[in-house]
């Protein structure tokens, strides 16, 4: 058996897999003032409110993330499982803060799966999924829905994963 014959470690589904309503969740992951400081400063998001941790002006107490970077992390999440090797493409994505997420926070994500519509070539899909992004208290802070491509089985005329 060669090595690209072994079977993958972590494969999302094809779509032909999901159903609607199916759900799952995301491990638990502590954003770090590292996370923080990588991310506003590759990204130019240099706002005093996520630079300054004692800015006389914020409306909310605490050294706060950006939820760009929140949404972020918890697709990094997603993309080592629920779309590893079979999302082929973002189409669309909406996103609504509702909590503040500050550093040394702990959050974790919940997928469910809203809809599948099957494309007219390419054994693709247009996949929604709703995601729900919680802190450590299990409080909701991140809300956002999210529209992908995905690839199809390829025994069923698919693009086989690499």
């Amino acid at each position: 058996m060669t090595d690209l014959n072994l079977p993958l470690l972590s494969r999302g589904k094809y779509w032909q897999e999901l159903e609607i309503g199916m759900m799952g969740r995301t491990l638990r992951r502590t954003v770090t003032e590292t996370d923080l400081v990588n991310f506003i400063s590759v990204t130019g998001m240099l706002e005093a409110i996520f630079i300054d941790a004692e800015y006389p002006h914020a409306a909310i107490k605490g050294r706060l993330v950006p939820a760009a970077l929140t949404q972020a992390l918890i697709e990094g999440m997603l993309f080592q499982t629920a779309i590893q090797a079979t999302g082929l493409a973002l189409l669309e994505i909406h996103t609504k803060a509702v909590a503040p997420v500050r550093v040394n926070d702990t959050i974790w994500g919940s997928l469910e799966t809203t809809e599948i519509r099957p494309t007219s070539r390419d054994n693709r899909a247009i996949v929604t999924s709703d995601v729900k992004v919680y802190n450590q208290a299990n409080e909701l802070v991140l809300t956002y829905t999210v529209r992908r491509l995905v690839a199809g089985q390829p025994d069923l005329g698919g693009t086989e994963p690499a």
